[in-house]
């Protein structure tokens, strides 16, 4: 199944693909269309293959080989002739390119162009998991070389340029294990009893300049990827980890948008601009969070003022409509060959709302100084971040889901809704059925993007948003710095389409990102219970198909699949509307949020996919 520009979908049959591949953009010659016929045609023409490169197990013959792709995506074996094998050896994880296809063939033809090494070997799944998404594994020389040229220091000529917050308080929070410091803040208490509070962002804009390969580079990588083990960055290590890192005890050139702010979190005026900062402390999260729950320990005073502030930002942002969605992270404590030993959630709490909170106001607070429209003028060209309304259509089966279960919504308006979210997250909580009716609530939300025009941020209950925190790791970020500092010193407003294509590339290699980050966590959930097979665990239903339910396991959350003929005693269907299965004869029923327990049957770590069994 296919969908055209217009959006109808059109089946294809397999012998009318035309050795298309998935996410090709394709010619279609339609049938004619019959009343008990769906849209059906055939593929006349491959436009444009959207990836040519695959990853997979090579399998080599006396005078040829065969690639086994990893991805389910990719339903043909890649032929490989014996002078394109690139001194692979059998069995060896490589990455094969399809250089002909001829017309009369079943398979593609390719050429390896990099031998990965051993499957099962921790940096050659992580990398094999970058290359299945076209990530570049390295940074070009030229790209490097730049890097090395930049110098540490900073010139007295650009400190005169810039507001001085050398003097003021100043601390970063970050996960322990964090090099890559994009955010920093500063609080001062004024003469009137008011707050001056910074939030000082990496000036990255200083240092990567168009024109270089620098640019280029960041601007193809888009964002920067973060698997299990490693980060893949979106600037070479001299920039992110170094240069641009807001360190302790350093001085470090930024952008800042600067509040003050009163006791009840109101801010009375704003301003943006070039700063320079030298950070007092680096706190870890759980540092900051002891200081919270403790109330002592270094700079507690400056700590608990920010949770205080902060604390009525987060208060007031969910009285005026932002949902308050519930989110968990999975991490590993790994051993030295980077093999799953332990898994544990990671729990969001108040030193990361403290953050959460200031980078948020800074980001609604650009965006709206750019976009608010001024005496009659257009608003200039600028980078939202956007997150559009539910689908009405998702929104109707979900209220009318929840009402069966004894919950309610109400969508008279969107601000109602939001606040019948939130209650509704309060009112679950605890219960068997909270993880069913969270997940499904995520589903019927669209996805945020990067957009030109500003629709708002539906999730947050933001007019103006865009992300202006994190251009070490973000291009968008680094593009709104730009716009930010050009519109400050009184340029006009820059080309739309320029900006908006650069949106979508940036929007398109998140999702990517996100997907690279999901493989390698999945990988690792797999690889967590390669030895555990044959063992019981408790689960949740976290899925309902036609091939049969899935089960999230409570302590790694691992999913698996028991599939619909494997469940014993009875003849199972689908009841997709209600996110359940139905037993024909006795009516035993599990749905989504159920708890089970299930056995480990099978772990298949190249695929990635565990199968359950459930257990009475």
């Amino acid at each position: 199944m296919i969908s055209d520009e217009g959006g109808d979908d059109v089946f294809i049959s397999a012998n009318n693909t035309n050795h298309a591949l998935h996410g090709d953009s394709v010619k279609v010659f339609m049938f004619p269309k019959r009343k008990s016929r769906k849209n059906e045609g055939q593929i006349v023409e491959i436009l444009d293959r959207k990836k040519t490169t695959f990853v997979g197990i090579i399998e080599i013959e006396k005078n040829y080989a065969f690639v086994i792709a990893d991805s389910q995506n990719m339903p043909y074996d890649i032929f490989i002739a014996k002078d394109k094998i690139n001194k692979a050896k059998n069995g060896q994880k490589v990455i094969a390119k399809i250089i002909d296809w001829p017309s009369h063939a079943n398979n593609p033809f390719g050429e390896i162009t990099e031998v990965l090494g051993s499957p099962g070997d921790n940096d050659v799944e992580m990398n094999s998991i970058l290359a299945e998404y076209n990530f570049p594994l390295s940074f070009p020389k030229a790209v490097e070389k730049e890097a090395d040229k930049i110098s540490m220091g900073i010139p007295a000529s650009e400190i005169k340029r810039r507001r001085d917050f050398r003097d003021t308080f100043t601390i970063t929070i970050d996960p322990w294990d964090a090099k890559d410091f994009d955010d920093a803040l500063s609080i001062k208490t004024l003469e009137d009893g008011n707050f001056e509070i910074g939030v000082h962002i990496a000036d990255v804009s200083h240092f990567v300049r168009p024109g270089t390969a620098l640019e280029s580079e960041a601007y193809q990588r888009a964002t920067s990827i973060y698997l299990v083990d490693r980060v893949i960055p979106m600037l070479p290590e001299k920039l992110s980890n170094k240069v641009c890192s807001l360190r302790p005890k350093e001085e470090k050139l930024t952008f800042s948008a600067v509040f003050k702010m009163n006791e009840k979190a109101e801010v009375l005026n704003q301003w943006f601009g070039k700063t320079i900062i030298n950070s007092n402390h680096r706190f870890t999260y759980e540092e900051a969070q002891q200081i919270i729950e403790n109330g002592k320990g270094l700079y507690s005073e400056e700590v608990l003022s920010f949770h205080k502030l902060a604390s009525i930002l987060r208060d007031k942002r969910f009285a005026a409509g932002s949902i308050n969605f519930n989110s968990e992270e999975v991490k590993f404590k790994l051993d030295e060959k980077g093999k799953p030993i332990e898994t544990y959630i990671k729990e969001q709490k108040e030193a990361n709302h403290l953050v959460e909170e200031f980078m948020l106001l800074a980001n609604k607070s650009v965006a709206a100084f750019i976009g608010k429209p001024k005496s009659g003028k257009l608003p200039k060209t600028f980078i939202y971040r956007v997150h559009d309304e539910p689908n009405p259509e998702k929104l109707a089966t979900f209220v009318g889901f929840l009402k069966k279960l004894g919950y309610g919504l109400n969508v008279s308006s969107r601000k109602e809704l939001a606040s019948s979210y939130n209650k509704l997250f309060n009112k679950i909580k605890g219960k068997g059925e909270e993880n069913m009716i969270e997940t499904i609530a995520i589903r019927t939300m669209a996805k945020a993007v990067y957009s030109t025009e500003n629709n708002g941020h539906y999730g947050l209950g933001f007019d103006y948003y865009s992300h202006f925190t994190s251009p070490i790791r973000r291009y968008p970020d680094l593009m709104v710095h730009r716009l930010l500092e050009g519109y400050l010193e009184g340029r006009k407003s820059a080309d739309q389409n320029t900006y908006e294509e650069a949106c979508k590339h940036s929007s398109d290699m998140e999702k990517m990102a996100v997907e690279a980050e999901r493989a390698s966590i999945k990988y690792k959930q797999v690889e967590f219970l390669e030895d555990k097979v044959g063992k019981i665990f408790p689960g949740v239903i976290s899925g309902v198909s036609k091939w049969g339910i899935f089960v999230e396991l409570v302590q790694s959350r691992s999913e698996g699949l028991i599939r619909f003929h494997e469940l014993k005693g009875d003849y199972y269907y689908l009841d997709e509307d209600n996110y359940r299965i139905i037993g024909k004869q006795y009516g035993q029923v599990y749905r989504l949020g159920d708890e089970v327990n299930v056995l480990v049957k099978k772990v298949d770590l190249i695929k990635r996919q565990l199968d359950f069994e459930l257990m009475d």
